[in-house]
Parts: structure tokens; C-alpha cells; sequence
């Protein structure tokens, strides 16, 4: 009885650990990806509970296509962005003090197309 289980353990644990590796996609995260070879985010916080990004997009620069965990996002200086995503491509505008979060893992790609500097903290849970 013990070796049975201790085999659904087993299976239970190697099945949690490929739900959980299939449900991140293939992609960069946000600090990995960036933009025709350079950083466009850097670290503030990282710890066992967070991660605080600040994303910053001259006019013209984007961010490549790149996955995000449940995040909350907050917009220091709002822009209007280009973005391709599972809605699409369409043009959205995001007015400084905007934010939002997600509960689930998702993916995008986006492109200033605004004609000023935008920047954004993430805060990702851990």
C-alpha cells in the first residue's frame, strides 16, 4: 500500500510540474526580451514574493514578443503602443496612471508608436 502511494505521489508531482512548464510558453520573459538587441527593462526589486520591472519605450522602440506571469502593470508615463496579441493587432493608448493586472500567463509584442518616451512598472508575482 505504501509503494502505491507513494507512485500517485509520484505521478501527481511529475504531472503538476508539466501542466505548470506547458502553461509558460516558449518566449523570453520581460526582462529577457527586448528590443533589436538591447534591454528595455531593468530590475528594482526582486525577491521570494516579486519582481518590480520599470519598462522604458522611446518613441519607436517595442518590446519583442514575450510572455508575462499574473502581473500588475502600472503606467508611470502613458504612450500610445502598437500591440499584437491573442485580441490581435491594434493600436492602444494607455494615459499616465493607467493600470491593470492578469491572473494568468500571457504573451504579447508591442511598438511605440506614440512620439514620446513611455514607461511602466511591472510587478510580478512570485
Amino acid at each position: 500500500m505504501r509503494y502505491i502511494f507513494g507512485a500517485l505521489v509520484f505521478a501527481l508531482l511529475i504531472t503538476s510540474c508539466k501542466q505548470e512548464k506547458e502553461s509558460v510558453p516558449n518566449l523570453p520573459d520581460p526582462y529577457q526580451a527586448g528590443w533589436e538587441g538591447k534591454k528595455v527593462c531593468e530590475v528594482l526589486e526582486d525577491n521570494d514574493h516579486l519582481r518590480v520591472l520599470k519598462c522604458t519605450f522611446p518613441a519607436g522602440v517595442g518590446h519583442e514578443k514575450h510572455y508575462h506571469n499574473p502581473h500588475f502593470g502600472y503606467a508611470l508615463k502613458g504612450g500610445t503602443f502598437r500591440m499584437d496579441d491573442a485580441k490581435g493587432i491594434r493600436e492602444v493608448s494607455f494615459p499616465t496612471g493607467y493600470s491593470w493586472s492578469k491572473d494568468e500567463v500571457s504573451e504579447h509584442q508591442v511598438l511605440n508608436v506614440g512620439d514620446s518616451t513611455s514607461v511602466f512598472l511591472i510587478i510580478e508575482y512570485k
